[in-house]
């Protein structure tokens, strides 16, 4: 029997299908919203006033399990590049928080400016709204969600982006999974950067553009998948501890 076309090979269901889960909870989430499912009253229950404080661990912990069901599917080798990585990654949070750093140390108006990231970001995932200062609460909403942050974002992120997406704009026609992990054509560039930009808030363009080109370089340099997951959770996990230390919520 010949080998499925790519396109149904489960190599490609295997690279896509948890970024596809991952996004469908964000829908339901936005899907709630628009039927009026939630709610900003005080007198609300914390579960409608904030779904992200069930939804997001609901949303890891599914993916992690498709994530886990499709892992032979995954070629995590050469596993070198690893320097690069962390470099790239804390350059690249350095540049995405930097607008709104100064932002509020200078006390700065909304403008024209906020297309570029300087905006308060205040609002956000809270877990603050709910735990009412109990120590062991807060702390395992947040270990659920740097878990989201460092580990199951950057895997099915980086699982599609690089993984498939990269390889699939180098040959669409052709066998894409022959095509080297890292190998540079100007179109996955442009358009795996384009995607990873328009995948975040208007806010947050500008930066997701330099981090998507950061991201490329460090694919096409290390030929590692797991240098690009390395890079992706360093700077998550920069992210984390900065919203934690800043309360700039609305940064994850």
């Amino acid at each position: 029997m010949s080998a499925p076309p790519p396109a149904t090979n489960p190599k490609t269901t295997a690279h896509v299908a948890p970024l596809m889960v991952f996004m469908g909870f964000l829908m339901l989430l936005e899907g709630l919203r628009a039927i009026g499912f939630t709610s900003t009253e005080d007198s609300s229950a914390w579960w409608r006033r904030q779904p992200e404080l069930w939804l997001y661990p609901l949303q890891t912990v599914v993916s992690l399990q498709v994530l886990l069901m499709s892992w032979k599917h995954y070629d995590f080798r050469p596993f070198c590049g690893i320097g690069w990585a962390i470099g790239a990654g804390i350059l690249g949070i350095a540049v995405w928080i930097a607008p709104g750093f100064l932002f509020v140390q200078f006390k700065m108006a909304l403008g024209p400016l906020s297309y570029l990231g300087f905006s308060p970001r205040t609002d956000g995932f809270n877990p603050v709204l709910i735990t009412q200062n109990q120590a062991f609460w807060y702390w395992f909403i947040v270990v659920l969600r740097f878990l989201r942050l460092v580990i199951v974002v950057p895997l099915v992120e980086e699982i599609f982006w690089r993984g498939f997406l990269m390889r699939f704009l180098c040959d669409i026609d052709g066998d894409y999974w022959k095509v080297p992990f890292g190998k540079f054509h100007w179109l996955s560039l442009v358009v795996v950067t384009a995607m990873f930009v328009m995948a975040h808030a208007p806010v947050d363009y500008v930066a997701a553009a330099v981090f998507g080109i950061l991201m490329y370089g460090v694919a096409v340099k290390t030929k590692s998948l797991t240098a690009c997951i390395v890079m992706h959770a360093t700077a998550n996990f920069i992210l984390g501890l900065y919203v934690l230390s800043t309360q700039q919520w609305g940064y994850w």
